[in-house]
């Protein structure tokens, strides 16, 4: 039913599932039930004491009032040493953009750029707000089903076949959440001869957990390997993942200084500007000691390895092992059409999940969610002893099932 208060763009937006999945694992909790919450896609680290640092001294030393728009100068210096490193490419401040998190920068971007009219390739998997965010600025989201097979990410024959004159986005996410696929050298090198071909089509690089790679070494970047493309790559990023920063809400993006302005317009007539504080304590999470990252991604590491082993074993599951970020996507396709102790039939992953959470007391969120039915995604940014007793109780409610 149609609102008289709300804007078609709301009404049509769903909720983001992974935000409703922690709240529902919140109310459980208030009601007193016992969750293994495998939902949350943040890292259980606490920010480490040299950042906090560096914003309480900020606080100290009167940063507390409006910035530009686009950020201190130190922040943004920050940011330009770091795509240096990683793309070897020269981003002033024309070409960068700071806000309240790459989720508000990808949120702008997409506003500054698509209208009726529009297509955005959305390679599946995919995260769960791109489909949302373009239909809000009325776009049309064009989704690109890459199947486990492609190791779910997207090829060169794909994205060709997407591509029309009203395409003006293709999305990449790398490492991907939420099955922590990453883009080779080669990958990328093919993708980028397709875009060659098609000059009116601008990539939207979504690359958050770039840091948190699995790999000997960093994650590979489009802009790294296609250099020539910089004035239609986007590229987004921030401190949250990596830098265990979730809550100070500070991501950056780069690119085109046209749209680079138009982003930083939007945000003059909405936030004004990123937190101070947090601005200051990003430019020491980017430009200070980095051992965090390093002892995080061990760690993580490791979870991952044990996650994995538990989870592979239960008869019905079968996880993929991620390359990046802190998720295993875990294929449940076989548990479809399986019967409770109930006699209630799972119709589908979104049933399967419900059932974790019903009779193993495990949070996950369904694979439909990300556009990839058959599967649920399993956060690992948890304690090991979290992720041993979830799969124990997976495994138990699993065996009860009858196929």
């Amino acid at each position: 039913m149609s609102s008289p208060l709300l804007a078609s763009r709301v009404t049509r937006m769903r909720e983001s599932p992974s935000v409703a999945a922690a709240q529902r694992v919140r109310e459980l909790k208030a009601e007193g039930r016992s969750i293994l919450d495998l939902t949350v896609g943040e890292p259980d680290f606490d920010t480490p004491d040299h950042i906090k640092a560096a914003a309480i001294a900020a606080m100290q030393s009167g940063l507390t009032k409006y910035t530009a728009v686009n950020g201190i100068p130190v922040l943004r210096e920050a940011i330009s040493k770091r795509l240096m490193e990683k793309t070897g490419l020269d981003y002033d401040a024309s070409r960068i953009t700071i806000g309240g998190g790459a989720k508000q920068v990808i949120f702008l971007a997409l506003m500054a750029t698509v209208e009726a009219g529009v297509e955005v390739v959305v390679p599946s998997p995919y995260w769960v707000s791109y489909p949302d965010m373009v239909e809000a600025h009325d776009g049309t989201p064009v989704v690109v089903d890459c199947p486990e097979s492609d190791g779910f990410l997207l090829t060169p024959e794909r994205l060709e076949a997407a591509i029309t004159p009203a395409t003006r986005w293709v999305i990449l996410n790398t490492p991907s959440n939420p099955t922590g696929a990453i883009y080779d050298a080669d990958r990328l090198a093919a993708l980028a001869a397709v875009l060659d071909r098609h000059p009116h089509v601008h990539v939207l690089s979504d690359e958050i957990y770039d840091e948190i790679c699995y790999l000997d070494a960093p994650a590979p970047t489009l802009l790294g390997i296609a250099p020539h493309l910089r004035d239609r790559v986007f590229l987004t990023n921030g401190v949250s993942k990596s830098y265990a920063m979730t809550g100070w809400r500070l991501g950056y993006g780069v690119g085109n200084p046209e749209l680079v302005g138009a982003i930083n317009k939007l945000q003059s007539q909405s936030s004004s500007c990123p937190s101070s504080i947090s601005q200051a304590a990003a430019a020491e999470a980017l430009s200070g000691d980095q051992s965090f990252v390093t002892e995080s991604v061990a760690s993580y590491g490791h979870r991952r390895d044990v996650a994995f082993e538990l989870l592979d074993a239960v008869d019905g599951l079968d996880p993929v092992l991620p390359q990046g970020a802190f998720y295993l996507f875990v294929g449940c396709s076989s548990l479809i059409g399986a019967r409770t102790p109930e006699g209630v039939e799972l119709c589908s992953d979104q049933d399967v999940v419900l059932y974790l959470l019903d009779h193993a007391s495990v949070a996950t969120i369904q694979g439909s969610a990300y556009g990839a039915d058959g599967y649920f995604r399993v956060s690992f940014a948890t304690s090991e002893d979290v992720l041993r007793s979830a799969a124990a109780s997976i495994s138990a409610a699993v065996s009860s099932l009858t196929r």
